[in-house]
């Protein structure tokens, strides 16, 4: 198939309200060779732009999606705010892949998606274990394109969105601004809009799978 003329370009983001969701869309919002930028949320963002189409939906039963070409995924949450392992797949899981599935038959060929430093399929950690199992599927959808991000510690204001703050985060940040030099890049915290400028270069000109290890994308913002 052939890519949309760039004048024509639709891109879809699902998380918009996350701390990267919110970077991809900006970054989606500035850019010109798009037409238009559908969101897929709970709620509708407090946010307006002549590109901007929001759409509140309930992921466990979403209505067909309109045209788009490229998906950027970024729902997540914690076990904790989720409540139990099973609502916290429901959402790191479930709710992504329904939206990967829904976009393909929109005609989506290009996928994105914020993972996590870890995924791994086979692993003994739950969570871990979660995000690698939607990787996996998502591989075998037939997208022409995926990017996977897998960052360390995400750096960002949760406050500014409503968000609880994760204690874990916290002390993890100031661990890692106190040792950064010693610390290896992957392991590093990582800030939000580095990811999201990291998908937004990758995606474009990506071909099968593609995945960006958390040092990979640190400084992505300033070279964008």
């Amino acid at each position: 198939m052939r890519a949309a003329p760039a004048s024509f370009r639709t891109a879809l983001v699902a998380g918009a309200s996350g701390l990267v969701g919110r970077e991809i869309l900006a970054g989606l919002l500035a850019d010109r060779s798009l037409a238009k930028v559908h969101t897929l949320g709970r709620r509708e963002l407090p946010a307006t732009h002549p590109k901007l189409e929001q759409h509140v939906v309930d992921f466990a039963t979403l209505p067909a999606l309109p045209p788009v070409d490229e998906v950027y995924l970024a729902l997540g949450t914690t076990i904790k705010v989720a409540g139990s392992q099973q609502a916290f797949r429901a959402v790191d899981h479930d709710a992504n892949l329904a939206v990967a599935r829904a976009a393909r038959k929109a005609g989506a060929t290009r996928l994105a998606l914020v993972s996590a430093m870890g995924a791994d399929a086979r692993s003994s950690i739950f969570y871990n274990r979660v995000k690698g199992e939607l990787e996996a599927a998502l591989a075998g959808l037939g997208y022409e394109a995926l990017v996977i991000a897998r960052p360390s510690m995400l750096a960002g204001d949760r406050q500014s969105l409503g968000q609880p703050v994760r204690s874990g985060e916290v002390l993890a940040l100031r661990v890692s601004t106190a040792l950064r030099p010693l610390i290896p890049a992957n392991f590093r915290s990582i800030r939000a809009a580095d990811v999201a400028a990291a998908l937004l270069q990758a995606l474009p000109r990506a071909r099968g799978t593609t995945v960006l290890p958390s040092g990979a994308m640190q400084g992505a913002s300033a070279r964008a």
